[in-house]
């Protein structure tokens, strides 16, 4: 009877047979990719380094010469006080004779001229028949504010020489072609001015604090600068040197990027001819030719072992199909022996997860049932003991278990059976015991000879990569076979994952207690800790309220004896005294709007203030409040109006509260607009059933990174005008309003320009009820 041949492959007319791309193309397009990303990144960044440290030398070159000209004695007072023509000439025929140096310009502390020079020229079109060349200088806006400014460092500025022959300021170009960038000539002005020597020795005074919101100009004589001088630095040199090293570089990277390319083509060839070889002999596998012809390895490398590996199993494949011939018989017999481990398996699968001894029991005694084993026991391994115990044992006497359940097998690297299947989990048959005596842990060598144990087999209970312990039985009198050893590994594999089930359900268990014995402990803990918030809210509140009622009769005097003395109660008074007087006059009614702002937010936080709503027109309270601080816009020259409106629906709101939002954007308004300037309030319908109120100045602005935290509590948005700033709660308190009346308020702003605040609120509808309350 002949046995059938195993048929190894597939059907050669489902491969695909399109065209694709070559291992070789791949490699060499994914290294040349590679190659040239790299290469191009470290030329870019060696270049860019030049280029930037060409121009650190530049302006050190400036700053040093700048620094030491202006720091000389001798031309200080000789050149600039004295105004001495040999030392100015011999100041500037020493700069200008420096190659970067292109322009000398030197000034008195009133913007005369006293000497400068220049190597660029430019040439006027006018209506004469020959022109002549004029110098070229930079810009003298800056001259005015460096000669008010006593800077002891120089100031940078940079120009380009356009084709013109004119300078203007420099425009960067985009990132990525920085270390490209030679352009046109730029030239870098360094500008410093020249102080008095008492000014190098200790910084200028600063103002009396009675003084911060108001400057009184100091005479001519006191001024500590006395003249400026100006250098112009030109990068034309350095430019000239980057184009060089540009040059190279590139055609640097060109070599090394085809030099690459080359050696990766060379170097795939030798990979992919062998791989063909290998692929052709694969293909005559697939097709049914079990022992195709042998390959040659053409190298000694990866490719070439590959080859030789590739031959061995081709013969293995040849070898194997012959086997499996022979085997078939010997699986049939083995059948049966796996219907009855599936049968225990599937027993295991439904035995109690939680109760890890009955579990025991159950896989235990199954398989003496099925599968004819006299004794079977379970040893579990404990890595944090480094030993192994009897967790359950069936088919010997209750002493002999007793006895074998106090042993502690020790698990030590020596040889023995312990290691060799709880450290490197290898399964063992061993056909007679006495032959493995050496190997056995002497107590348990004793309990094995006790219970008349001749042959046994044990397997490792592996799950997960870990090594929970060891499964072992035997036949009594028989001897056990490498077939019994086959189907007690099958099956050990169930019972570790059971065993590793019920240990992580046991686990997971006491986890969960733990867990709840936690958050039960962590949720009276956050109960406590509430209470005291709350406390401590209540606390801050009570403290703010006190604070400002105690601070207000103090206050109250301090304005009432000021007020008195101004009035002249006490008899007359010099200029400075009433400077004086004003000054705190003007900061008592200051600390009175920021208590009066603390109490209302300490009120708004504790959301204790409630709206009285009624039918209003915003329009009347604008003009209310606009009359009422139209004496504080008049004492800073500020126009204030309020624009006029033929028809404004009315709204919904509380009268107070409206006239505290218009008073604090008026009243901001007002301080922020300097002398001249003018605020104004207008008024429409931005959607229906809103009216839209916008309270515009002309005053200094806010940057624009500011304006997302303008309304915040004590934001402390820096200002340009910062003496009129206060506790800074005034529009939060604002915005809280306008918000308890489902109101929206935002705010344009443009520095040097002015703001635009605006605010929204709901008309009045037949819904809302006049004297309705809002919290």
């Amino acid at each position: 009877m002949s046995s059938p041949t195993l048929q190894v492959g597939r059907n050669p007319e489902s491969r695909p047979t399109g065209r694709f791309f070559g291992l070789r193309l791949k490699f060499v397009v994914l290294f040349s990719l590679i190659l040239i990303m790299t290469c191009s990144s470290l030329s870019w960044y060696f270049i860019d380094t030049r280029r930037q440290a060409m121009i650190d030398n530049l302006e050190e070159l400036g700053t040093i010469l700048l620094t030491n000209t202006v720091r000389n004695e001798h031309f200080r007072i000789g050149g600039i006080v004295l105004e001495d023509r040999a030392t100015l000439d011999q100041f500037m025929q020493s700069l200008m004779a420096i190659d970067h140096v292109v322009y000398v310009v030197i000034t008195t502390s009133d913007g005369r001229i006293l000497d400068r020079q220049s190597k660029r020229t430019r040439t006027l079109s006018n209506r004469s028949p020959q022109p002549s060349p004029q110098p070229i200088y930079p810009d003298d806006r800056i001259v005015e504010s460096l000669l008010q400014a006593p800077l002891t460092v120089p100031l940078l500025s940079r120009f380009v020489l356009s084709a013109e022959q004119t300078l203007v300021p420099e425009k960067q170009p985009s990132w990525w072609l920085l270390p490209f960038w030679v352009g046109e000539e730029t030239l870098y002005d360094f500008a410093m001015p020249v102080l008095r020597k008492s000014s190098f020795g200790a910084t200028l005074p600063k103002l009396s604090v009675d003084l911060e919101e108001k400057s009184f100009p100091l005479p001519a004589t006191s001024s500590p600068v006395v003249g400026l001088v100006r250098i112009g630095i030109t990068d034309a040199a350095a430019k000239q040197a980057l184009l060089v090293i540009v040059h190279n570089v590139s055609l640097l990277t060109l070599l090394i990027i085809a030099a690459g390319i080359l050696s990766a083509h060379l170097l795939t060839s030798r990979i992919t001819t062998p791989l063909r070889n290998l692929a052709n002999a694969a293909r005559q596998l697939a097709e049914g030719n079990d022992a195709p012809t042998p390959l040659v390895a053409a190298s000694y490398d990866e490719v070439g072992e590959l080859t030789n590996v590739f031959n061995d199993m081709t013969q293995s494949l040849h070898d194997r199909n012959q086997a499996i011939n022979r085997n078939l018989e010997i699986i049939r017999r083995q059948v049966k022996q796996l219907t009855t481990a599936h049968q225990a398996s599937t027993a295991i699968a439904s035995a109690n997860m939680f109760d890890m001894n009955q579990l025991l029991d159950t896989v235990l005694a199954l398989l003496i049932d099925n599968l004819g084993f006299s004794r079977m026991t379970v040893f579990l391994h404990h890595p944090d003991r480094n030993c192994a115990s009897l967790a359950r044992i069936i088919g010997v006497s209750s002493e002999i278990a007793e006895a074998i359940r106090r042993i502690d097998i020790p698990v030590v690297d020596n040889s023995g059976i312990t290691a060799e299947l709880l450290l490197h989990g290898k399964p063992l048959l061993i056909q007679d015991i006495e032959t493995a005596a050496q190997r056995m842990y002497p107590p348990l060598l004793e309990m094995a000879r006790r219970s008349d144990v001749q042959s046994f087999i044990a397997v490792p209970l592996r799950s997960h990569a870990k090594i929970l312990g060891f499964l072992a039985g035997d036949r009594g009198a028989r001897r056990c076979s490498e077939e019994d050893l086959h189907i007690l590994s099958t099956i050990a594999g169930h019972v570790a994952a059971a065993i590793d089930n019920a240990k992580a359900y046991s686990e997971l268990a006491e986890l969960t207690q733990h867990l709840e014995e936690r958050i039960e402990h962590r949720t009276e803990e956050l109960s406590r800790a509430n209470t005291q918030l709350q406390d401590h809210d209540r606390r801050r509140t009570t403290f703010l309220s006190v604070v400002s009622h105690e601070l207000r009769t103090p206050m109250t005097a301090i304005r009432s004896f000021a007020e008195n003395m101004l009035d002249g109660v006490t008899g007359p008074l010099t200029e400075l005294q009433h400077t004086y007087l004003t000054r705190i006059q003007h900061n008592v009614t200051r600390l009175g709007r920021i208590v009066v702002q603390l109490l209302d937010w300490a009120r708004l936080d504790t959301k204790s203030i409630q709206l009285r709503l009624e039918e209003v027109c915003i329009h009347q309270i604008a003009t209310i409040t606009a009359d009422s601080l139209q004496m504080v816009a008049a004492e800073k020259n500020v126009s204030l109006s309020v624009a006029p409106v033929g028809s404004l629906l009315p709204v919904q709101g509380d009268r107070d509260k409206l006239e505290q939002i218009l008073w604090n954007l008026i009243g901001n308004a007002i301080k922020f607009t300097p002398p001249g300037g003018r605020v104004s309030v207008q008024f429409g319908e931005s959607q229906p059933g809103v009216v839209q109120t916008c309270v515009s100045d002309t005053g200094c602005g806010i940057e624009a990174s500011h304006v997302a935290n303008i309304f915040d509590e004590f934001s402390r948005v820096p200002s340009a005008m910062p003496a009129s700033q206060g506790a800074q709660l005034g529009l939060c308190i604002t915005k809280t309003l306008v918000t308890m009346h489902h109101g929206r308020i935002w705010v344009e702003s443009q520095p040097e320009v002015g703001s635009r605040f605006y605010f929204t609120l709901p008309v009045s509808g037949p819904q809302d009820e006049p004297g309705q309350t809002m919290q």
